[in-house]
């Protein structure tokens, strides 16, 4: 017999909505704006061009996964965090199927969405995805970033390309790598590839409180 004093019971909490997309660009600005960085300076740093990240703060469309995982890696935040993870600490998060949030790239032809499955759980070790890369994709994303990954197909067929060789894998199938080597994902079969993704998060972040513009932010960095 159980002996329920042994145990340590929580309440089931009460989840959030879906994911409000529009949100996270003002987030990500009001991130920058915290740190007093201007956008050369994070552009700077994270290789996209200040046209490309002003247009990601101020567009109702979530942007690409590499955009996140470059912006977090800078600021030292989990891509939870941008896209608006809880912000009361719990030791366990359920997410239902009829709850998760499904959250599109604001890239016409990037052919592929990302939802993540486990939002509630705040300053997460690991990042993990429900991933769809469609078969129709013109552009295919490279990905590259620190830590280690792990891939789980769970219907249809997948190419990894790593670095300069090729793995291919079926339904069932998994995979784990050092992410920092560049690698992109594809369907290798006649339909959508569709797949449970894992990562780590940062684990310091590459801004440095110097960086900044004195304190001030320019009315043109705003």
């Amino acid at each position: 017999m159980i002996n329920k004093s042994e145990y340590r019971w929580y309440p089931i909490m009460k989840q959030k909505p879906a994911l409000v997309e529009s949100e996270i660009g003002k987030r990500i600005k009001s991130l920058r704006h915290d740190k007093r960085i201007t956008l050369e300076t994070l552009a700077t740093h994270t290789g996209f061009t200040k046209s490309y990240l002003s247009k990601v703060e101020n567009s109702e469309k979530a942007p690409p996964v590499t955009t996140l995982i470059k912006i977090g890696r800078y600021f030292g935040v989990t891509i939870s965090f941008l896209l608006g993870e809880d912000k009361q600490a719990v030791p366990i998060s359920l997410t239902s199927k009829e709850e998760r949030s499904l959250v599109r790239t604001d890239v016409p032809d990037a052919g592929y969405s990302y939802e993540p499955i486990a939002l509630h759980f705040k300053n997460k070790a690991m990042q993990p995805f429900f991933m769809t890369f469609r078969l129709e994709q013109k552009k295919q994303s490279v990905f590259q970033h620190e830590g280690e990954e792990f891939l789980f197909v769970l219907e249809g067929k997948m190419k990894l390309t790593y670095g300069g060789a090729r793995y291919f894998l079926e339904e069932g199938d998994s995979i784990y790598f050092d992410s920092s080597t560049p690698h992109r994902v594809s369907p290798s079969g006649s339909g959508d590839v569709k797949f449970i993704t894992v990562f780590t998060s940062p684990a310091t972040p590459h801004f440095n409180a110097n960086e900044g513009n004195n304190g001030l932010l320019l009315s043109k960095d705003l």
